[in-house]
């Protein structure tokens, strides 16, 4: 079993193309989506094209449900640039594209179950919408218990932007403290984060997804070119100019 496994796309074509460019260049046949394919990005339509043409199946992000029914607790930017996305989708002029990807959007999983593990967009708690944040270890011992209660082995997430692995004693490690890979043991409960194709915010610009074998994960970077996805932003007046300008810092 090898999976790669992409989250938090956002509607950044340039990256997500990269992403997949890598994916195939390693043969890898898999591919799952952990959610927020929309949203702040540029280009919504072709992401989810993409994401219809070769994910075997997706999450609902937070940014999906926003596009699909209303942004919930967003910032001003977060709230316009998912307004201007479900006006994409609604000015789609072919009338049989519209309803496949508003159908696709409105199937979108809220939790996935498999034989050994859970996956979810946000937490185990609250699939959608709750942020696990590497600091929560320290901060919040009692919210990690909670989310851990509710793992019974091991936990795909997406939604903070930061890749990493948390097990339960609580703590949580980057990538860099993994030295790229983390292995398995047959009885830990571990939540895994794959980082964020389209907007990482680790300080790290780069798209970032990851490889899920029977006995490990690999956390993969991959360049692509932020410049143009950033003028791609500016150009378009209901969104930030702030959604772009981040990208180049990975924040």
């Amino acid at each position: 079993m090898t999976i790669a496994l992409i989250s938090d796309i956002h509607a950044n074509l340039v990256a997500l193309k990269a992403v997949m460019a890598d994916i195939d260049q390693r043969e890898i046949k898999r591919v799952v989506c952990l959610g927020d394919i929309v949203g702040y990005g540029p280009n919504p339509l072709e992401c989810l094209d993409i994401v219809m043409d070769r994910c075997e199946w997706a999450l609902m992000g937070n940014h999906d449900f926003a596009a699909l029914y209303e942004p919930t607790s967003f910032n001003t930017s977060a709230e316009q640039a998912a307004f201007w996305t479900r006006r994409q989708f609604e000015l789609e002029p072919d009338p049989a594209k519209q309803k496949k990807r508003w159908e696709f959007m409105g199937n979108l999983l809220i939790r996935n179950k498999t034989e050994n593990a859970l996956w979810v967009h946000a937490s185990p708690r609250r699939p959608i919408n709750e942020y696990i944040f590497p600091d929560d270890v320290m901060t919040s011992p009692s919210k990690m218990q909670s989310i851990f209660d509710r793992t019974d082995g091991r936990c795909f997430c997406g939604h903070t932007h930061v890749p990493g692995v948390f097990t339960d004693e609580p703590d949580f490690y980057p990538p860099t403290d993994l030295g790229g890979t983390h292995t398995f043991s047959e009885r830990e409960k571990v939540i895994v984060n794959p980082g964020s194709v389209g907007q990482p915010r680790d300080r790290d610009p780069r798209a970032s997804y990851a490889i899920l074998n029977e006995d490990a994960v690999e956390f993969i970077r991959v360049e692509y070119d932020v410049q143009t996805v950033v003028d791609q932003i500016t150009e378009i007046y209901d969104l930030n100019d702030f959604l772009g300008h981040r990208l180049l810092e990975g924040r």
